[in-house]
């Protein structure tokens, strides 16, 4: 089968972390700004582009790119702020 390999295994951990992050961040256990939510964005993009190295795909592999970049600016961002200032999940 040819969806039983290392790229697609590697490529489903990316997607599988890309949405636990976005779940986390909807259901309020992640801060928008957070530390964690960018670098499990950042991480699951990251994999998903390996995968697309092994099976090309224009547009899959142009938006995870520009998912990439915005979760390391986002990461980045938040690696700048000052200890013990980590964004709080909101409370509604």
């Amino acid at each position: 089968m040819p969806w039983l390999n290392l790229p697609s295994a590697v490529g489903t951990v990316g997607v599988l972390l890309i949405l636990s992050a976005y779940w986390m961040l909807q259901t309020q256990r992640l801060a928008q700004g957070s530390t964690r939510y960018s670098a499990l964005n950042a991480l699951g993009a990251a994999l998903v582009l390996y995968s697309l190295y092994f099976d090309f795909n224009l547009p899959s592999a142009m938006i995870e790119s520009a998912w990439l970049v915005v979760s390391l600016y986002g990461l980045w961002r938040s690696l700048r702020r000052p200890a013990g200032s980590e964004p709080e999940p909101p409370n509604d």
